[in-house]
């Protein structure tokens, strides 16, 4: 990682979506003095320690942490920390139990954010204060320039990805009848009547992953 300012905390950002990873790279772009996002190879296996692996849970596995604990175990990471929408107690205990190090909100501005990493890195556990406002200007993801909402987008994705109702609705904590509203609500954003409809406009959309990033943290390609 050369380059990397004196001092500097190194980042490795964990999502398999580019628009995820890059609209979280941009938001601490400006703090590059005290944040560097390590760039890591879609081809090769993860061979930098970094300080901190920021998990970003946008369609995600957050809710069986499977590849969380990759993360917690892997040597190349110093420490562990979700970056998340979605505080529903169950998740927010899970994680803890597993031992991560932060659990933060993508309803922290840039700078707030940075703060937070800091403190991780200082050796702090940092769990953000529950969302209890919108974070229209945090990050990007896929859709957002459609109008689709980050939780809207998360959900589109899930279906593109062939996931059942029920499937989201384990995935995302949310309750059957709002995964249901959610659904409605970004049919007519996209103008589809359909699933089938809504899992063709999320391919020719950038709905589906466009890497396998907790791969690297296997030790694999």
């Amino acid at each position: 990682m050369a380059g990397t300012a004196p001092g500097a905390i190194t980042v490795a950002l964990v999502d398999d979506y580019d628009v995820v990873v890059v609209g979280v790279a941009t938001m601490l772009e400006p703090y590059r003095d005290r944040v560097v996002v390590a760039e890591l190879d879609t081809n090769e296996p993860v061979k930098d320690v970094v300080d901190i692996a920021l998990y970003d849970s946008f369609a995600q596995p957050e809710s069986d942490h499977h590849e969380v604990k990759t993360l917690i175990d892997n040597p190349h990471a110093r420490r562990v920390v979700m970056y998340t929408a979605n505080f529903h107690p169950d998740l927010v205990a899970m994680a803890q139990d597993l031992g991560v190090d932060g659990y933060l909100s993508k309803a922290l501005n840039a700078r707030e954010l940075v703060e937070a990493l800091e403190s991780v890195h200082a050796g702090e556990r940092v769990i953000s204060t529950p969302p209890s406002k919108t974070f229209a200007n945090s990050g990007d993801w896929p859709g957002r320039s459609e109008g689709l909402t980050h939780r809207e987008s998360e959900i589109l994705a899930l279906i593109t990805q062939g996931k059942s109702n029920a499937e989201v609705v384990a995935l995302t904590y949310l309750k059957p009848n709002t995964v249901k509203s959610y659904i409605r609500g970004l049919y007519r954003k996209i103008d589809v009547e359909s699933r089938t409809q809504a899992v063709l406009w999320g391919v020719r959309h950038g709905f589906l992953p466009d890497h396998r990033r907790i791969d690297h943290w296997r030790g694999g390609p």
